[in-house]
């Protein structure tokens, strides 16, 4: 493996992506991997390590700035970092396609060929680059939020793939239902594995606070990489 830290800009603000490919000498499939509501942290750049095992070129991109972190357990101080993206989307979608561009021009990677994933916060994130019709392979949303907001989508070509905790207190059954009817209408291909008596941040080992509705769960875990590796095989190799 071999792996840099990378600068990149956004409107003018300096961003850090962590970049990781198995053979530099090959133009390889990119996955963008979109960080949770704490920021690029280690918990994104093992993604982007699990993303390089199976074979691609993988850019864990940075939505805050660099060196902009979340804290572990302040739930105030993390919604303070996301929620001008929540709340404009067109400004998500900005930031979110500066990373694609400054990812697609790196050394190594097939720019025809990209697929994004995002966990939670990170899981609006990447809906938000297949809705705002960026030309990406496919999007995988892990325990991510699916409300829309108040951008139109543009016809979206991308396949989407929701690996959902059905006990998600972040994401009730409306808001699902309402995505899944959203995705419809827009004649997207879509999917939503849903994993019963299963919470928020299902696939983090450090998630253990029931009273908040984050818990770690070996077994959705288990599944959802499965499923993760179904996909990308699907959208690049199909």
């Amino acid at each position: 493996m071999e792996s840099e830290f990378i600068d990149y800009e956004d409107q003018g603000v300096t961003l850090e992506g962590y970049f990781v490919t198995p053979d530099k000498e090959k133009r390889l499939p990119l996955v963008l991997v979109a960080h949770d509501w704490t920021g690029r942290r280690q918990y994104a750049v093992n993604k982007a390590n699990e993303m390089a095992a199976l074979g691609y070129a993988a850019f864990a991109i940075d939505m805050y700035g660099k060196g902009v972190f979340g804290k572990d357990g302040d739930a105030d101080f993390n919604s303070q970092l996301m929620a001008p993206f929540a709340g404009d989307r067109a400004l998500l979608r900005g930031r979110i396609g500066s990373a694609l561009s400054a990812a697609k021009a790196l050394s190594g990677v097939d720019p025809k060929r990209v697929g994004a994933i995002g966990y939670c916060f990170g899981g609006m994130c990447v809906l938000e680059l297949a809705r705002g019709g960026s030309d990406v392979s496919g999007v995988i949303s892990v325990h991510g939020i699916f409300s829309p907001g108040d951008v139109p989508n543009e016809p979206i070509g991308s396949k989407i793939l929701c690996l959902h905790g059905h006990d998600d207190p972040m994401v009730p059954p409306e808001q699902v239902l309402a995505f899944e009817q959203e995705m419809n209408e827009a004649g997207a291909d879509w999917q939503m594995h849903v994993y019963g008596g299963t919470a928020h941040a299902f696939t983090n080992p450090d998630a253990n606070n029931p009273d908040f509705g984050t818990v770690y769960s070996e077994r959705a875990n288990t599944r959802a990489n499965g499923s993760v590796a179904n996909f990308f095989s699907e959208v690049f190799d199909g």
